[in-house]
């Protein structure tokens, strides 16, 4: 007779199990030993139920809502190898640990090929048996949780690629349906990492021109003095350079779409000119004496406030009325942290699928971890960092101690900045924050303007209104003590 070693494990007692407890199935055809399973089980706070073998289990199994099977390898007749094929047959959310008296590497190896969860070997102590079990019924959660995640994305939560079920989305999502239907210039508002450009192609390849061109142009990476000609082209010797006619951004996007992303960090003379485009949807190449029409829709997007622009003169205030047809605000996604296990669920089957790996677990400390985080790069950021821990996860789980740093030791929230009894001079704290973003980064540009949410030209905008040096970014009171 197998035995097992009575060692004091902890006690449900001290367990928080809320709700309905998961169901374990045990399999073993001897009596005594099924028995004392259970009841070491049901003394750890569990619900079990018994088979004596595999037919009798597979009766159960179609029945009844179980969690985990735990069976022996010899049994009468069908064997615990084939019990668990056809487990995870029947529905593979179940996890199966296989345990045997007669165990070797090669027993151990197939069973974890047919997917069991663990493997115990008789005789096995009372808290070996606690561990394995309490293991596999987390990663039973665990998937229950990310399959329910991916049928409530599929249901009711999704426009597309764009996830979200918070108010604030559910508002965008109307907005996009009804961009869809229509043919107005769409502008669309949110920090960077939002998802703008998803919204811009969800409304392209929804609506009647997703058959014809969709072109993106970022206005903010264009040389200002070749702008002109990426948007409307030019003609043979036009310039210094031009040695053959090219057609620009609008002519390539004729019949469909053309998405203008960062406008609002367009110069205002090309303003000028797009302006002219957007009216009568006419163009003309640089060095050509003939207008050309084109039939284009646009679709603008910026991460800045335009009507601030508009009200400081840096951007023309009949363009921005003719952009705002039907706006679209993305909200940041420190706004939005009840979305998070639907985009995690989401973003972890599409990275898998992108690293040809099965989708790791991610436990409940993580999330945990990303809802006290206030994601300064948004979805990108949330995106960029599971791919980084998914390629560097060995056991197919991520636990809080697999996240980088800036997860690690982190304030959690308390509610955002609070403002002082005595009030601040708005422009003043943006000036201080600039300040120390370069001083973190050591006067780089494009890092400190990443720490603070913005495009490298729109912290070029401010270091110029604040007159910061980015070399020496300290105000000119501050001395060195040294």
């Amino acid at each position: 007779m197998v035995a097992l070693h009575w060692v004091e494990c902890p006690s449900a007692g001290a367990r928080d199990r809320a709700g309905m407890k998961p169901m374990i199935l045990i399999v073993e055809d001897d009596r005594v030993q099924r028995e004392i399973l259970a009841d070491i089980l049901r003394d750890d706070g569990h619900q079990t139920m018994e088979a004596a073998d595999a037919e009798s289990a597979l009766e159960i199994l179609k029945t009844q809502d179980v969690s985990l099977l735990l069976t022996d390898l010899k049994l009468p007749g069908m064997d615990g190898i084939d019990l668990l094929r056809e487990t995870r047959r029947l529905n593979p959310d179940i996890e199966v640990i296989i345990m045997t008296a007669h165990g070797t590497v090669k027993t151990a190896v197939s069973a974890m090929r047919e997917g069991a969860a663990d493997y115990l070997e008789k005789p096995f102590d009372k808290d070996e048996l606690c561990l394995v079990v309490d293991r596999a019924l987390e990663k039973a959660e665990l998937r229950r949780q990310n399959r329910d995640l991916r049928e409530l994305v599929s249901r009711e939560t999704a426009l597309g690629n764009i996830i979200g079920q918070c108010p604030a989305m559910r508002e965008v999502f109307e907005r996009v349906r009804r961009a869809v239907t229509v043919n107005s210039t769409v502008l669309i508002l949110g920090e960077s990492g939002t998802g703008k450009e998803l919204v811009a192609r969800h409304i392209h390849f929804s609506g009647s021109r997703r058959n014809k061109p969709f072109v993106v142009v970022n206005c903010a990476a264009i040389p200002e003095h070749l702008v002109e000609s990426e948007l409307f082209g030019h003609e043979k010797g036009a310039f210094t350079g031009a040695e053959t006619s090219r057609p620009g951004k609008f002519e390539l996007a004729h019949g469909g779409t053309l998405f203008l992303d960062e406008i609002g960090d367009m110069r205002l003379e090309s303003q000028t000119k797009l302006l002219r485009a957007l009216q009568d949807g006419t163009i003309e190449r640089v060095g050509a004496s003939k207008p050309r029409q084109v039939d284009v829709r646009v679709i603008a997007a910026t991460n800045c406030n335009l009507a601030r622009r508009v009200a400081d003169g840096q951007f023309r205030r009949d363009l921005y009325y003719r952009l705002e047809v039907l706006t679209i605000s993305l909200p940041p996604l420190r706004d939005r942290v009840e979305d998070l296990p639907l985009l995690v669920s989401h973003l972890r089957e599409k990275i898998a699928r992108k690293l040809r790996i099965d989708p790791p677990e991610i436990t409940p400390d993580v999330m945990d971890a990303f809802r006290r985080y206030r994601w300064p790069g948004n979805v990108r950021e949330l995106e960029h960092t599971l791919e980084q821990v998914f390629v560097l996860c060995r056991d197919g789980r991520i636990t809080r101690a697999d996240l980088p740093e800036k997860f690690r030791e982190q304030v959690p929230q308390t509610g955002g900045f609070r403002l002082p009894p005595g009030g601040l001079v708005l422009e003043d704290l943006e000036e201080d924050l600039i300040r120390q973003a370069l001083e973190r980064s050591g006067g780089r540009i494009k890092e400190a303007a990443e720490l603070l949410g913005l495009t490298y030209k729109t912290l070029q905008y401010r270091l110029k209104k604040h007159d910061i040096d980015r070399r020496d970014p300290r105000p000119e009171n501050d001395t060195d003590p040294s």
